[in-house]
């Protein structure tokens, strides 16, 4: 299940407070600034820092 519009309004990179964009195999929130991704876990996404992974943009 895809992540709806209204929380992807909210939802912003715990480290840097930019926007977060889903990824094109939607399995991850990435952020636009800093390049971390965030997993989605069961339709859940884990926005903590130790849990992302740093994607080159």
């Amino acid at each position: 299940m895809p992540i709806s519009k209204e929380l992807l309004d909210i939802l912003a990179c715990p480290l840097c407070r930019k926007a977060v964009e889903p990824t094109p195999d939607a399995t991850g929130l990435k952020c636009v600034e800093c390049h971390r991704v965030y997993p989605i876990r069961d339709d859940i996404p884990v926005m903590l820092v130790d849990e992302a992974r740093i994607e080159k943009p």
